[in-house]
């Protein structure tokens, strides 16, 4: 019973997506963080700083037999909106090209959400926020126009889901 993974029972589990060593691709890592030290999250919400091992995660409730009813990813996205703005992203409109080698929005991890939803009826949301800047190399740290986003985001998660 000990090696039961931590979401089994939770009718909603939230993954926070992104590399924190490349700017603004740590948002939904910093919006876990958020809900966790700030926000009191209800018995039946599993949150989790997925970092960069969503797919591994994705893929193991995809072959659970029990999975949860709602799964909602938290990642910062380049739509080329205005900075800063914290949309839904609708499976659909994935983009095949990503906003670096370790976004979320590459195969197979939308194919994993996609059988999610449709194999399997489980309810999945994307919900993200425009990046500013992913730089080329390692710098730590949100842009300050994320950074004042991610209060936002967290009560948007609040209300819709807890």
């Amino acid at each position: 019973m000990d090696d039961m993974p931590e979401y089994k029972g939770k009718s909603i589990v939230i993954f926070g997506c992104g590399n924190i060593l490349f700017g603004d691709d740590g948002f939904g890592s910093a919006v876990v963080e958020e809900l966790q030290k700030n926000y009191k999250i209800p018995e039946n919400v599993y949150v989790i700083n997925a970092g960069l091992s969503v797919r591994e995660l994705l893929f193991n409730i995809t072959l659970d037999e029990q999975r949860p009813d709602t799964i909602i990813i938290v990642d910062a996205v380049d739509f080329g909106r205005p900075y800063g703005e914290i949309f839904e992203i609708d499976l659909e409109e994935l983009p095949e090209n990503k906003i670096d080698d370790f976004s979320m929005h590459q195969m197979p991890t939308s194919n994993l959400l996609r059988e999610l939803r449709d194999l399997c009826n489980v309810d999945v949301r994307i919900l993200s926020c425009q990046v500013e800047k992913i730089p080329e190399e390692v710098e730590p740290g949100l842009s300050k126009t994320l950074e004042e986003k991610v209060g936002e985001m967290c009560k948007l998660i609040e209300e819709k889901f807890f």
